[in-house]
């Protein structure tokens, strides 16, 4: 999902919106269909664009009023919004955990993979929305899901220092991009002739594609040719 940036920050985001678990019946009831409006949009958006979802859509899909919607969301680029920028502080807060649980920068490399593979395999409405519909936000949301993704992939940055020391940060970030852009074409790359390949064989290969782009050596530490 992460696109481009070459900044880090550990501050919280403009326009980044946090839910507090909810204590009560009640809430958790309310919490429960604002996510199925969320897994809804997902959805919808992927399968026929922003533009072309309405709220009568989006309530009719989680079982409720189009204005129902309202009493979670202001409006159909609030929800927009709510489904980009949670997923990508979900994506930094969980890529930072496991950095954090890793022993070594290899470790930590080996589970990042393992992280994103599970999220495009777990969410690929949500990457084709974020290619898709990002330009649908306000300028403020657009802001806040570029620089959570510009820490996501700084984070990814500093591990590959560790595992390719020496190296230029440039040619780091152009490694982290391509792996993004290897492991986030999970919505069309495991479809073939309208069918899905099953997660149990794509993830290995990805996993293994991935790391072996993350890997490879440098241009500058490649044996001379022959």
């Amino acid at each position: 999902m992460p696109s481009t940036g070459t900044q880090s920050s550990n501050a919280a985001q403009p326009g980044t919106t946090t839910h507090p678990a909810p204590t009560t019946q009640r809430g958790k009831a309310k919490e429960n269909r604002r996510q199925a409006l969320l897994t809804a949009a997902a959805s919808l958006f992927a399968l026929n664009g922003f533009n072309r979802v309405s709220l009568e859509d989006l309530g009719a899909a989680a079982g409720v009023s189009g204005p129902a919607v309202y009493r979670h969301f202001p409006g159909k680029q609030a929800v927009l919004a709510d489904l980009l920028v949670t997923v990508s502080q979900e994506l930094l807060d969980g890529g930072r955990q496991v950095v954090e649980d890793s022993a070594d920068p290899a470790a930590a490399l080996r589970r990042l993979v393992e992280f994103q593979v599970d999220f495009a395999l777990g969410k690929p409405d949500v990457i084709r929305v974020q290619d898709r519909d990002l330009s649908n936000l306000s300028e403020q949301d657009q802001s806040a899901v570029r620089s959570l993704q510009r820490s996501y992939v700084e984070l990814w940055v500093d591990v590959l220092a560790g595992v390719h020391p020496g190296t230029d940060a440039a040619e780091l970030r152009m490694r982290a991009h391509a792996t993004f852009g290897l492991i986030n074409s999970t919505p069309h790359s495991v479809r073939s002739h309208g069918r899905r390949m099953a997660a149990g064989v794509a993830r290995p290969l990805l996993e293994r594609m991935a790391l072996a782009a993350l890997l490879a050596d440098s241009a500058g530490d490649a044996p001379p040719s022959r």
